[in-house]
């Protein structure tokens, strides 16, 4: 059975309990399991597929936390490392009325940028499984090489490789390293998924398709631009198709995005897509797999934190059986 391999940060999200106030004025948080990586790992999991998580967290309380979290989630937990060299991330989050955040990182001993190459388990992906990263762990670091190096290693097995930068530029030194990064990573993947703001952030453009066209290079075969509660565009070379979200009670949007991705490569693994037939298979159900991941990803804003918004496969009240 194929697998879905994440790599990336696992940290935790400190969420208010109150919304529409700053984070210089929130008085209680409640603790939830995040970082984007994880969550598209969740997804996939509680979606009925196989999914692990490369990673490493402190050993500390918060990286038993997470780690027992994405065990509860069914996650393969196997190749995620604890280490007292350094310290499990956090995230502190303040949340607007409509579900927006601002966010606030310490992560100066991250223990997840510590991760190295030589760490990476040798030889476990094959031509079944998909690769999903972000950015965040993309910042200059041993991390970074390991996701260079796994990401070859995805390449040389023949996997499906799905990159959703989750822009967070305060994390970065400057905007410039940020997008430069990306954009060097970008081909890599055959999959990409940008919000509108990061499509604008990368090239510049203002015109949605001259953009998109711009980013058809290397392996890149499929971009999705997800807009929200507008809903989301699947692009390949010759194919645009747009489709609307319901409207939903949004109370915190967290996550949302991982859910999306989360959702579409959960379909892609039931239906055991390759870079093959992936444009093929988007060309035929572009509107039905936007439309899942737009309804999956609404119902997890209707709930607080990430992870512990996602619906389990049985919760499905919107399941379209033609691609599910």
């Amino acid at each position: 059975m194929n697998k879905l391999y994440a790599i990336g940060e696992l940290l935790i999200d400190f969420t208010p309990t109150e919304q529409n106030t700053s984070l210089a004025t929130v008085e209680l948080f409640t603790k939830n399991a995040g970082g984007a990586p994880a969550n598209v790992a969740a997804v996939c999991a509680k979606l009925g597929q196989r999914a692990a998580l490369i990673t490493q967290v402190g050993q500390d309380a918060f990286g038993d936390f997470l780690v027992e979290t994405l065990k509860k989630a069914d996650v393969d937990t196997n190749y995620i490392v604890q280490t007292v060299e350094g310290e499990t991330s956090l995230a502190f989050v303040s949340l607007t009325n409509d579900g927006g955040r601002d966010f606030l990182f310490y992560r100066r001993h991250a223990a997840d940028l510590l991760y190295n190459k030589e760490q990476l388990p040798p030889n476990i992906l094959t031509g079944k499984d998909i690769l999903h990263f972000c950015s965040v762990n993309l910042v200059e670091s041993p991390m970074k090489h390991a996701h260079v190096s796994l990401i070859e290693q995805a390449h040389q097995a023949g996997s499906l490789v799905s990159f959703d930068p989750n822009v967070r530029l305060p994390l970065w030194n400057d905007e410039k390293a940020c997008r430069q990064t990306i954009l060097e990573f970008l081909p890599k993947a055959h999959i990409v998924k940008l919000s509108e703001e990061e499509l604008l952030f990368l090239t510049a453009m203002e015109d949605e398709e001259i953009a998109v066209q711009t980013l058809f290079q290397g392996k890149v075969q499929v971009l999705i631009i997800t807009r929200g509660a507008e809903g989301a565009s699947l692009y390949t070379n010759k194919l645009h198709v747009k489709v609307p979200a319901d409207e939903v009670h949004a109370i915190d949007t967290t996550g949302a995005g991982d859910a999306f991705i989360g959702g579409v490569l959960s379909i892609f693994l039931s239906k055991q897509i390759t870079a093959i037939n992936l444009v093929d298979f988007c060309k035929q159900y572009a509107i039905p797999l936007l439309t899942f991941a737009n309804r999956y990803a609404g119902a997890s804003t209707e709930k607080h934190g990430a992870i512990a918004s996602y619906l389990a496969k049985h919760e499905l009240s919107f399941k379209n059986d033609m691609i599910f």
